[in-house]
């Protein structure tokens, strides 16, 4: 027998191995190891495949929570023996370490978590970096039911930058099996969406939405949201397998994606954007555009509403940057903008409301140039080798293009109309008058030359032809998106719809030197005026047989739109007037006339709006009688108009001589000028008359003024002189110039009107000699007061030599006034003393004398019957009266000084207005 006591008494915990060790103290090696490692030890079953000793795992949970200060080492134990595990391909004890950690995860909550918690994310990234797509997917298992924990105690240097690069390379997986690959897949979206979870609301947290990390979360979703594979789940698997297979890939990418869009704050959504623009990009997807309206679909309904314009604002810088990029990927962009827009409703377009709409028009601008440049360069080289073999090829490349960007063009109206209808109606005004002001529109001397150019006088000096092509375009593409926008307006009042600066612009001579244009202009104030949308029922017709067969009836007007008709209705009929005269001949326009002046008589058909389009009706007529250089065909359509307008006005009324009368007129027409007809005349395919047509015409096929007048005179509630008095049309000139007239002029003008009828109304003018300004006064014996009005000198106009003259005067006094200062500081500094007081002297006594002269003329009080100044307006003196007076007043004024009466003296003071 050995005798080991004196050892163990020197050393009571030193470990014996001998190699003749006596059997019974074998038990003292395994009492020796610590409690925790024993612990873990007996969690391990003999078979693997058995899984998890319940009992012992109890045991070992008991002991975590007994004490917390041992869960860093049973962390770091159960780590080695992983690790060893994997190592020696015993996956089965492998899913038995985890196991354990997941239960020590749920069931300890405490302060020291933290370490046991590097522990299990080494275990985890462990099996992450396996080869084995089991392990990968059990790492992973692991990681998203730890990112389901709230932790109580924040950690400050935790990192889960390989976390994310591993998940979004399993997202990416390329596996032979399609079933394993699908599985690894779901398992990388898994993981990114327990990061994001883990992360997403812990300020004290690695932030998740930094571009490194968004970079790489974004695109992996995406990758499996374009790729969405269908599977059938394997019989062999259990029951979490089957529950995976009841989604897809694709289908918990967009869940992930989702949410963490959902999760976005204010300064997140652009790191978050940009990673999906980069690539639609790189992959080439927004053509064709399913994919990329279907990604941004999910982002629109996914983020807070409130940060929906940053979406837009972020589409609307990405356009300006591939605004040199090919039209279909324009084209893409620019169709998800406008999916985007309505589903964002009113909060899409966000604090820069007109730098939305400036974006688009200047894409649209640029559009035009490419495709007038690519125009230009093939027809270049067709004339340098019209007989080359590849310019076929060449042209059809230059069409396709060519069509390429009008698909591009009409997607931007279409785009600027879907903006515009998320605005309230003031905005949408501000908005037509912005595209308004960008719509080049010549001046009157260029329309007079193209007139002259379009009569046959050669025009001197013509502009480039690219030149007007291109402002050409851009006109008819700004005034179809100036459609669009004003199809979807709805207001009450034309007064705030249609302002009058854009209407100004709207009526300009400038655009009368086309017809589209011209029918762009029509339609567009048509869509003003048509709240009730009518204008698809409006078809010039010579057979109505009853209104409320079209369900039309007349709205009462109301005082907003009265009031606008009363400003601007003159400046509409006169713009319908030029439209007929100046623009050339087309049927499309003059049916678009009709539907706007019908629209007037139904929406703001008041008497006076009525008589006024009745005129012009029989003003039209007399042109297409007395002007021989019109066209034939505007020859035959202005009274072919003017048949259907006024028999759609007589079944309006409702007056039986009216009718009858029209219906007179159009069976005469029906009998011996069928081309005078609306269905003749304002068809697609126009009929034209024989020559010398108009002479052999009868009286009997015309309206006749007069009859018109009588019998809507006789019916009482239509002026008969109004009726009679023919239609005069002011020129543009006039009419800005009417515009430009003070309020005083205004009501002036206003007055001369009323008091025309009265026989005693009496003007006279004086002459003011203080201020010589030009008094009117107007004396009548309904008014107790007189009105005393002033009429300045006409407002000079502002030309380039104008603004030049002034910018050289300023300049000029600029340079007088700094020698006229050098001057004087040389005079100070080198004259006597006598000549400086004398000067000043002189200056005080001419200051005096000034106050003198205002002071004495301010007492003086204004003309009265009481003092000494006659009453030169009294209404009992005739005119030679008046005369004699003023002539004695002169001779008394030279004779003696001017006397004053206080007013305090006066008997009867006059009130005046200065």
């Amino acid at each position: 027998m050995y005798d080991f006591s004196p050892i163990f008494r020197l050393f009571p915990n030193f470990p014996v191995f001998l190699p003749n060790f006596p059997p019974g103290l074998c038990g003292c090696c395994g009492a020796l190891r610590p409690r925790y490692k024993r612990l873990v030890d007996n969690i391990y079953p003999e078979d693997p495949e058995e899984g998890l000793v319940k009992s012992n795992m109890e045991k070992l949970t008991f002991y975590a929570l007994s004490a917390p200060e041992k869960l860093d080492r049973i962390g770091a134990y159960l780590s080695e023996r992983l690790t060893r595990d994997v190592a020696r391909h015993r996956y089965g004890s492998v899913r038995v370490a985890m196991e354990a950690l997941d239960q020590l995860l749920l069931a300890c909550h405490c302060q020291s978590i933290n370490l046991f918690v590097e522990s299990f994310l080494t275990m985890v990234a462990k099996l992450l970096e396996a080869d084995k797509p089991d392990l990968q997917i059990l790492g992973t298992n692991s990681f998203v039911k730890f990112a389901n924990i709230e932790e109580d105690t924040p950690s400050y240097h935790r990192s889960y930058d390989f976390f994310v690069s591993r998940f979004s390379e399993m997202c990416h997986s390329d596996h032979g099996d399609p079933d394993v690959r699908d599985r690894i897949r779901m398992s990388g979206i898994r993981g990114l969406q327990g990061v994001v979870r883990k992360t997403v609301n812990d300020e004290l947290q690695a932030n998740i939405w930094e571009p490194q990390h968004m970079d790489k979360i974004v695109p992996s979703l995406l990758f499996n949201l374009q790729h969405a594979h269908s599977r059938s789940p394997s019989p062999l698997q259990g029951a979490e397998a089957a529950a995976e297979a009841q989604e897809s890939p694709w289908e918990l990418a967009e869940r992930c994606l989702r949410e963490l869009l959902g999760r976005a704050q204010f300064g997140n959504i652009k790191n978050a954007l940009r990673p999906v623009l980069v690539h639609l990009d790189s992959h080439a997807l927004w053509e064709p555009q399913v994919f990329a309206r279907g990604c941004f679909r999910i982002i629109m309904f996914s983020i807070q509403p409130q940060h929906s314009h940053l979406v837009i604002q972020q589409l609307l810088s990405h356009l300006d940057a591939n605004s040199r990029s090919a039209a279909p990927v324009r084209a893409g962009i620019v169709a998800v903008l406008s999916e985007a827009a309505a589903i964002a409703a009113t909060g899409a377009v966000g604090p820069t409301v007109l730098e939305v709409f400036n974006t688009l028009l200047r894409q649209l601008r640029l559009s035009i140039d490419l495709a007038l440049a690519g125009s230009s360069q093939n027809s270049q080289n067709s004339q340098n080798s019209p007989n080359s073999p590849n310019s076929g090829g060449a042209a059809d490349s230059q069409n396709s293009r060519q069509l390429q960007e009008s698909k591009f063009q009409e997607a931007v109206i279409k785009t600027i109309g879907s903006f515009s209808a998320t605005l309230p109606p003031y905005q949408q005004s501000e908005v037509m008058l912005f595209i308004m002001n960008k719509v080049p529109i010549p001046d009157n001397s260029q329309h007079s030359q193209h007139s002259q150019h379009s009569r046959g006088i050669p025009e001197p000096g013509a502009e480039d032809d690219g030149a007007q092509t291109r402002s050409r375009l851009t006109q008819v593409m700004l005034l179809k998106s100036l459609l669009q926008v004003s199809s979807g307006l709805q207001s009450s009042s034309l007064l705030t719809a249609l302002p009058g600066p854009l209407l100004e612009r709207l009526l300009a001579p400038g655009l009368l030197r086309e017809p589209r244009l011209q029918s762009f202009v029509l339609d567009i104030l048509g869509s003003f005026i048509d709240r009730r949308r009518l204008s698809p029922r409006l078809r010039p017709s010579s057979s109505i047989p009853d209104l409320s067969l079209l369900k039309l009836r007349v709205e009462k007007c109301s005082r907003q739109d009265s009031v606008f008709m009363k400003k601007h209705g003159s400046a509409l009929l006169c713009h319908a007037f030029r439209v007929c005269r100046l623009c050339p001949a087309s049927p499309q326009h003059f049916r678009a006339l009709f539907r706007l002046l019908a629209l007037l008589s139904l929406e703001l058909g008041t008497d006076d709006v009525i008589t006024d389009l009745l005129r012009l009706v029989l003003a039209l007529q007399d042109v297409a009688q007395e002007e021989p250089q019109l066209p034939e065909l505007s020859r035959c359509a202005l009274p072919a108009l003017g048949a259907a307008l006024l028999l759609f006005l007589a079944h309006l009324l409702g007056v039986p001589a009216f009718l009858q009368h029209v219906q007179e007129v159009i069976e005469a027409r029906q009998r011996s000028a069928p081309f005078l007809l609306p269905e003749e005349a304002l068809g697609d395919s126009p009929r034209l008359p024989p020559p010398g047509w108009l002479s052999s015409l009868g009286a009997q096929v015309w309206f006749i003024q007069s009859r018109v007048s009588d019998a809507l005179g006789g019916s009482g509630a239509f002026s008969s002189e109004r009726l009679s008095a023919k239609f005069c049309p002011q020129s543009g000139e006039e009419e800005r110039l009417c515009k430009r007239k003070s309020i005083g002029e205004t009501i002036s003008l206003h007055l001369e009107v009323e008091s025309s009828s009265s026989p005693r109304a009496e003007q006279v003018w004086t002459q003011n000699s203080i201020n010589e300004t030009k008094w009117i006064f107007w004396d009548f014996p309904s008014i107790s007061s007189r009105i005393f009005l002033s009429r300045g000198a006409p407002a000079e106009e502002i030309t380039y030599e104008t603004l030049k003259k002034a910018i050289a005067d300023s300049v000029a006094a600029e340079e007088q006034e700094r020698e006229r200062r050098r001057l004087l500081v040389q005079r100070f500094q080198k004259a006597p003393f006598e000549e400086i007081a004398a000067h000043c002297g002189a200056r005080a006594s001419l200051l005096q004398s000034k106050l003198n002269q205002i002071l004495h003329m301010s007492v003086r009080p204004p003309p009265s019957p009481s003092g000494a100044v006659p009453a030169v307006l009294g209404p009992s003196q005739s005119p030679q009266s008046q005369s004699q007076q003023s002539q004695s007043q002169q001779s008394q004024s030279q004779s003696q000084p001017p006397h004053s009466i206080p007013v305090y003296e006066m008997k009867f003071p006059d009130l005046c207005v200065y």
